[in-house]
């Protein structure tokens, strides 16, 4: 009697265990229209061939320049592929998260960025807040991990105060924010620097929210 008393009180705990599903991956871009971001795409993003475009090769980009999510996210896991191209003045890209537009100006965020470029590549940053590279990879082993002009495939995980950096599969940035004051929620960015002749091209934009 006491087995069957034991299996029977497994079964009530191992079943919802056993049927219990991971959070989903969705995608964040359907790769044909811009539902669910919101910025210039008049003038500084586009989309070509089921990819996110921003910035160009022709004119030199004014100033920093943001396509970000209309939803908040604070828990994920998110992946993309992103390609950086350009040859004149500063060339430099990256992912905000967790992020805010400001008002003054209207074009930049506040957060915490994946930065992606010369000198930054898969470093994290903490725009327009506290203005400084937190935490950088070691600078000559990230130029092996990098596909220069090429596509990458760029990792973000954040998980409370943990952030992790991820390019090509390789761990860039292990980071605890001990700052209690620094939101754990906030929007997510594809950013174009100003200042170069840059274009930045994005294209399967993936997260998983974690609890």
């Amino acid at each position: 009697m006491k087995s069957l008393i034991w299996i029977g009180l497994l079964s009530f705990v191992c079943i919802p265990l056993c049927f219990a599903q991971s959070p989903k991956t969705i995608s964040l871009f359907d790769g044909k229209t811009f539902r669910g971001w919101e910025g210039d795409t008049l003038h500084t993003w586009r989309i070509e061939k089921g990819m996110i475009i921003g910035g160009s090769l022709e004119n030199t980009v004014p100033h920093n320049d943001f396509l970000c999510t209309q939803k908040i996210y604070s828990n994920f896991i998110l992946k993309l592929k992103i390609k950086l191209t350009g040859d004149q003045g500063f060339i430099n890209s990256g992912v905000q998260f967790r992020s805010k537009r400001l008002s003054n100006p209207a074009y930049e965020m506040i957060g915490y960025q994946a930065d992606f470029g010369k000198d930054y590549w898969a470093s994290l940053y903490d725009e327009s807040r506290r203005n400084k590279t937190l935490v950088k990879p070691n600078d000559q082993e990230v130029l092996t991990w990098i596909k220069f002009n090429d596509w990458n495939e760029y990792e973000i995980k954040a998980i409370n105060n943990q952030i992790r950096l991820y390019i090509n599969g390789h761990m860039s940035v292990d980071y605890t924010e001990m700052d209690a004051s620094i939101p754990q929620s906030g929007l997510i960015g594809i950013q174009i620097h100003g200042g170069g002749k840059a274009q930045v091209a994005v294209k399967d934009i993936m997260i998983q929210e974690l609890p």
